[in-house]
């Protein structure tokens, strides 16, 4: 959520922003309730300064025999007219906020101005793509074949996107989740958690994917609760109306959880194998951090993603997000994007961001500097370390042989306690 005070004192500062993320906010419409709420407010205050005292002029009446009836009368009056008024100011206040929760983030100024995905900018890459000399199968064909991924017995069971892992299919997928904690636990610093995979709408909107995103998530109706689209909902909101002290900060989350999503509005794209599911698994590092460091935090941030890839031996690159591929709360993103040699293309497997204090707002995480220190709002990052399946995807395809079987990348194979998958 942006600071009111931003918007009343540069909206066109604001409009230019948000346009830039090509979305649509009535600034106008903003500060018209904004002002009418305070314009209330201070009406109400005055209002209750007068009651006040005339209450006090009454009990001087009172006490001294005078008549107060018409000074009672106005008192009255005078309640029902602050009721009005309290009940005024607390629509207005629920408007401002429901205005409020629809407006992105803004995209800090470092951010490569652009349209769309297309015009995104390739920081820099690793590694080299894989040569073969035969024609490299896609990962659909592959996981059938060694009978490791199961889209039918899948889709029997919940509809298609809900792929079913077998026998060495699964153990992979068990392995790489394992190892990825346990790489960011030793060598990162991050601390462990396993959070709830249902939340309820107050933590989905402290993280932005609610009011705006609700058609994309899967809803228990009966309870109004939410299956997590990520692990960044629940570990972010760990410190949701909490103050912290200083010397906590920065604090780094890694957390492993499946992730549930509806994928509305994506109906026709990237149907084949598990590029795009509506339930897959993924590690998640999320971090709270002093402003002035958040910049600085996702640079580390992107690296730690970079070091799991390369453990893994696999060809990728990091692309700076330009500003109309954005996503709604990201104030500065990098996506990770790794080869995929039997699909021909790069996938995305790491999206890694800052959100500043966006999200804290929201979620009203603050921190003191000082023990008596007026609070501030943290800023916050999150980034995939990694996301599966597309992780399982590229090490299928890169790893695979002339003969249909799959290499077990070096990192893993103690855990795996095979070789080869055949």
């Amino acid at each position: 959520m942006l600071d009111i005070r931003l918007i009343r004192e540069n909206p066109q500062y604001v409009r230019e922003r948000v346009t830039l993320k090509n979305v649509e906010v009535d600034v106008d419409l903003i500060l018209r309730v904004d002002s009418r709420r305070r314009e209330v407010l201070t009406q109400c205050d005055e209002l209750k300064k007068e009651r006040n005292c005339l209450s006090a002029e009454i009990g001087k009446r009172l006490k001294a025999g005078e008549d107060a009836e018409a000074l009672k009368q106005r008192v009255r009056q005078l309640g029902d007219e602050i009721k009005a008024l309290d009940e005024e100011a607390e629509d207005l206040e629920k408007e401002l906020q429901n205005l409020l929760l629809r407006v992105p983030n803004l995209p800090h100024e470092s951010v490569p101005v652009g349209k769309d995905e297309t015009e995104n900018r390739v920081v820099r890459e690793w590694g080299q793509k894989p040569v073969f000399d035969f024609n490299p199968l896609p990962h659909w064909e592959l996981g059938e074949k060694l009978g490791i991924i199961d889209f039918a017995r899948g889709a029997k069971l919940s509809g298609s996107g809900f792929p079913v892992y077998a026998g060495l299919g699964a153990k992979l997928q068990r392995v790489l989740i394992q190892f990825m904690l346990d790489y960011h636990v030793a060598h990162h610093g991050y601390r462990e958690v396993y959070p709830p995979f249902v939340v309820t709408r107050e933590t989905m909107t402290g993280t932005g994917q609610l009011p705006k995103f609700e058609e994309d998530l899967y809803r228990i109706d009966s309870d109004d609760l939410f299956l997590i689209p990520t692990a960044e909902v629940p570990v972010t909101n760990l410190h949701r109306d909490e103050i912290l002290s200083d010397p906590q900060l920065p604090l780094y989350y890694v957390a492993y959880t499946p992730c549930f999503r509806r994928e509305a509005g994506s109906y026709g794209k990237e149907t084949r194998g598990i590029t795009r599911v509506h339930q897959f698994d993924k590690v998640e590092m999320v971090k709270l951090v002093r402003p002035e460091d958040s910049f600085e935090e996702l640079e580390k941030l992107v690296r730690d993603a970079e070091e799991i890839l390369q453990a893994l031996g696999l060809h990728y690159r990091v692309v700076e997000i330009c500003t109309g591929d954005l996503g709604f709360s990201n104030c500065k993103q990098y996506d990770l994007e790794v080869w995929a040699p039997g699909m021909g293309r790069y996938l995305e497997v790491s999206s890694c961001s800052n959100f500043t204090d966006f999200q804290a707002r929201r979620a009203n995480i603050r921190f003191r500097r000082e023990p008596k220190a007026k609070p501030e709002f943290v800023h916050t990052l999150n980034g995939s370390g990694l996301a599966l399946p597309r992780t399982m995807i590229a090490i299928l395809e890169n790893y695979q042989t002339a003969e249909g079987s799959v290499r077990i990348p070096e990192a893993i194979r103690d855990r795996m306690e095979i070789d080869l998958i055949a």
